[in-house]
């Protein structure tokens, strides 16, 4: 794929499309492909997680192991990954190839030096987090005030 396949592709992710045509344009640059065999496994829950991963093309299942068994399917333009892009913290779920799959490797490290040079793509980044932070607060409180009547 070209430079501006890849863009292309980063600005189909919600979150990354805040950064700006910039910020992606350096994320192209500095990621990299990677491929996958149906079955291979991308990652695997409590592995050390330093870069989150879009899916170019195939599918990916995600298994989360979190004292229950839940799993979705990651496609083409899916993030998987997007908190280990601003902080160190373990795999909270198992990503195996359904197909042949491709996806692009965004390092934390590179993350990190893309938001260092733009100042203003890092507030949106921080407002967005924020505004989620709050939904989900909001969802709580919803939920348990159900729950307790």
């Amino acid at each position: 794929m070209s430079i501006e396949d890849d863009v292309a592709l980063l600005a189909r992710v919600p979150t990354l499309r805040l950064l700006g045509e910039q910020a992606l344009r350096m994320l192209a640059i500095g990621s990299e492909q990677r491929d996958f065999a149906r079955g291979d496994v991308m990652f695997n829950a409590g592995e050390p997680a330093d870069a989150g991963y879009v899916v170019q093309r195939g599918s990916f299942q995600i298994t989360m192991e979190d004292g229950g068994f839940h799993e979705t399917v990651a496609r083409p333009g899916d993030l998987i990954g997007e908190l280990a892009l601003v902080m160190p913290m373990r795999r909270p779920s198992t990503a195996v190839a359904l197909e042949y799959s491709s996806a692009v490797r965004i390092a934390r490290s590179l993350f990190q030096r893309v938001l260092e040079s733009d100042p203003v793509a890092a507030r949106r980044l921080r407002d967005e987090f924020a505004a989620r932070t709050s939904q989900v607060a909001h969802d709580i409180i919803m939920v348990g005030s159900k729950l307790s009547s």
